[in-house]
């Protein structure tokens, strides 16, 4: 008899099947995907660890008490980091005309995680054929999708050439201690369209997006169990206080305090 994962392959680019299907996983060990699409809409959440998710827009990181929401048809790939325990909703294409048009990252509620749970536990044969209940617990899925808060966990991607082999030179190594005018050499662009470019492509001023590169990977350190101190030194941080004052103004709370709530829930 096939297992629901198995299952749910088989609807993933179907317009048949019900318009929420739902599966958790448990990994212990790294696990990273390979780019792929399909035409479920994926709302990615996780109970235990962390995932980044890699977008052509960006990428977005899944937290604890966070998802992220990838419309139908976008490529993405995925990669957890330590030990993670999460679940995703894949919401029919048909369905997913009232949920947001770009991916985003969102604050998930108590209600929207246990209807997703509640749904990932039924067996195969429901999951395809789903009773009345079963689809009233569907729709509350959609309406928590529809009416959730989008949490600020994204990083957009600038669409230029040269601005994108910054950036991607700093994913890779958000310690590099280069200056504007220096990356604006590397990247064969003068400083001043450098900055006026990353503004009015990502939203972010390149200080402030150099910024966020580094804080969204120290909560990827934090979920393989790295000390603050030690995340504060390979990030380049001038000191760890400036390390955690920074990310209490972006996050609202202590890089310890939020380790502490993600291993609570």
């Amino acid at each position: 008899m096939p297992d629901l994962m198995h299952v749910l392959g088989a609807y993933m680019d179907s317009a048949d099947g019900p318009s929420v299907m739902a599966a958790t996983r448990v990994l212990e060990q790294e696990l990273s995907s390979e780019t792929h699409r399909h035409a479920r809409g994926q709302l990615f959440g996780s109970i235990k660890g962390l995932i980044s998710v890699h977008l052509d827009e960006g990428v977005w990181i899944v937290p604890a008490i966070h998802a992220v929401w990838i419309p139908p048809h976008h490529a993405h790939s995925g990669r957890s980091y330590g030990p993670y325990h999460g679940w995703s909703a894949y919401i029919a294409e048909a369905a997913c005309a009232s949920l947001p048009k770009q991916p985003c990252t969102i604050r998930v509620s108590g209600l929207l995680r246990e209807a997703v749970l509640r749904l990932a536990s039924l067996t195969p044969e429901a999951a395809v054929s789903p009773s009345e209940a079963q689809l009233h617990i569907c729709a509350v899925v959609l309406d928590e999708i529809r009416g959730l808060p989008v949490e600020e966990f994204g990083l957009p991607f600038p669409r230029d050439a040269r601005l994108q082999r910054i950036a991607r030179a700093l994913m890779a190594n958000p310690a590099d201690p280069r200056d504007m005018e220096d990356w604006a050499d590397f990247g064969a662009i003068s400083s001043r369209t450098l900055s006026r470019r990353f503004v009015t492509e990502t939203g972010f001023n390149f200080t402030s997006w150099r910024q966020r590169v580094r804080l969204l990977r120290s909560l990827e350190m934090l979920a393989e169990g790295m000390s603050v101190t030690a995340i504060a030194l390979d990030l380049g941080y001038a000191s760890v206080s400036a390390y955690i004052g920074l990310f209490r103004r972006t996050f609202g709370q202590t890089p310890a305090s939020y380790r502490l709530r993600a291993r609570a829930l």
